[in-house]
C-alpha cells in the first residue's frame, strides 16, 4: 500500500514538472519514472538526448537499441507518454500554443509582411530557387537576427549552420552584426558550424546537435544546402528510390528538432529546369528537387528569383496559413534588406 502511495506521488509530481517544463524534458528524467541509468544512457548513445525524442520515435526504432528488450522499450515507451502527452487537445488549446510561436526577423519589412512576421520557429521552411538568388544571404543574415531580443524581431537564441556547399562566409556575418550593433566575435562564438560531406555524414551532424540543443537555447538551424549532397551520393533512376527514402527520413529528423526544440528550421533546396510538354513553347519551368517528399515535408515553400542588380523577389508558394503573396528585398553589404527605390 505504501509502495502505491509511494509511486502516485512521484506521478502527481512528474505532472506538476509538465506542467512547469517549458523546453524539452532531458533523457535523464526517465530515470524518476523507474527507467534504469543504464538503459538512459543506452538511449542517449544511440541519440535520443530527450523524452520527447523517444516518444516521437516508433517503437520498432526503439527495439534497434542493442542491450533493451521489448519488455523494457514499452516501460520506456510508457514513462516518456506520461511526461510527453501524445493524446487530444482542443483546438483553442492548439491556437493558444501558436500565439507563442516566435517569428525571426528576415532584415526585410516587406519580406517579414508576407510572412507575417519572419520564419517561424517550430517548423520547416525551405528557400528555392537558382544560384545567386539569394538563399544563402538570407540565411546568413537568419545567423544574426536570430540572436536578436524577442522585442527587435529576434530569438534570443544561438543559431546552427549545417553546410553541405561550402558557402558558408564568417565576414558576412560580421557585417550584418555591425548593422544591428551587435558585438561581431559575440555573433560568431553563438553560431555553431559543421560541413558536410556526404548524406550519412549530414544525418549524423542532426544527432550531434540535439545533444547540442539539449545544453544550449538554439533558435536556429541551417541546412544549406539539404538536398546537394543528395545528388552526387545518389545517381540515376536505380537508386532514385532510395535516395528519396534517405531524404525522406533526413526531413523527418529535421521535423522531430523543431518539435523537440522549438526551433527554426531553414534548409535551402536546388532547382532543376523541366520543359513541360502541354506547355512546350512557354520556356523550361522551374522546379526544386526532392519532388513530393520534400514538398509534404516542409511547411512552408519560398521560391527565390533574381530581379534588377541586387534586387531580388521572393514568393509564398505552399504555407498552411500564408497566403501566396511576393515581396521585392535587396542583397546589401549588411545582408538582407529593403530595396531602395
Amino acid at each position: 500500500m505504501a509502495q502505491q502511495q509511494k509511486q502516485r506521488l512521484a506521478e502527481e509530481e512528474q505532472q506538476e514538472a509538465a506542467e512547469i517544463q517549458h523546453g524539452p524534458f532531458p533523457i535523464e528524467q526517465l530515470q524518476a519514472s523507474g527507467i534504469a541509468a543504464l538503459d538512459v544512457k543506452k538511449l542517449k548513445d544511440f541519440g535520443h538526448c530527450t523524452v520527447e525524442s523517444v516518444a516521437y520515435s516508433p517503437r520498432k526504432d526503439l527495439l534497434q537499441i542493442k542491450g533493451i528488450s521489448e519488455a523494457k522499450v514499452d516501460k520506456i515507451i510508457e514513462a516518456a507518454s506520461k511526461l510527453v502527452p501524445l493524446g487530444f487537445t482542443s483546438a483553442s488549446q492548439l491556437h493558444a500554443q501558436r500565439l507563442e510561436i516566435i517569428q525571426i526577423t528576415s532584415g526585410s519589412s516587406e519580406l517579414d509582411k508576407i510572412l507575417e512576421g519572419g520564419i517561424e520557429t517550430g517548423s520547416i521552411t525551405e528557400l528555392y530557387g537558382e544560384f545567386r538568388a539569394g538563399k544563402t544571404q538570407l540565411c546568413h543574415t537568419l545567423c544574426v537576427t536570430c540572436q536578436l531580443p524577442l522585442d527587435q524581431g529576434g530569438g534570443e537564441g544561438k543559431a546552427m549552420y549545417i553546410d553541405a556547399e561550402g558557402t558558408f562566409r564568417p565576414q558576412r556575418l560580421l557585417q550584418i552584426a555591425d548593422r544591428y550593433g551587435l558585438n561581431g566575435p559575440d555573433v560568431l562564438e553563438n553560431i555553431a558550424y559543421a560541413r558536410a560531406y556526404n548524406t550519412d555524414h549530414q544525418s549524423r551532424l542532426l544527432v550531434e546537435a540535439a545533444s547540442m540543443m539539449v545544453d544550449t537555447r538554439f533558435a536556429l538551424l541551417i541546412v544549406d544546402s539539404a538536398t546537394a549532397l543528395y545528388r552526387t551520393d545518389f545517381s540515376g533512376r536505380g537508386e532514385l528510390s532510395a535516395r528519396q527514402m534517405h531524404l525522406a527520413k533526413f526531413l523527418r529528423s529535421l521535423q522531430k528538432l523543431a518539435d523537440e526544440f522549438g526551433i527554426a528550421v531553414v534548409i535551402t533546396n536546388q532547382v532543376v529546369a523541366q520543359v513541360d510538354g502541354s506547355a512546350m513553347f512557354a520556356g523550361p519551368q522551374i522546379k526544386p528537387i526532392g519532388g513530393n517528399i520534400m514538398a509534404h515535408a516542409t511547411t512552408t515553400r519560398l521560391y527565390f528569383r533574381k530581379g534588377r542588380g541586387e534586387e531580388r523577389i521572393c514568393k509564398i508558394v505552399a504555407s498552411p496559413c500564408l497566403a501566396e503573396a511576393e515581396a521585392r528585398f535587396q542583397i546589401s553589404p549588411e545582408g538582407i534588406a529593403d530595396v531602395k527605390d
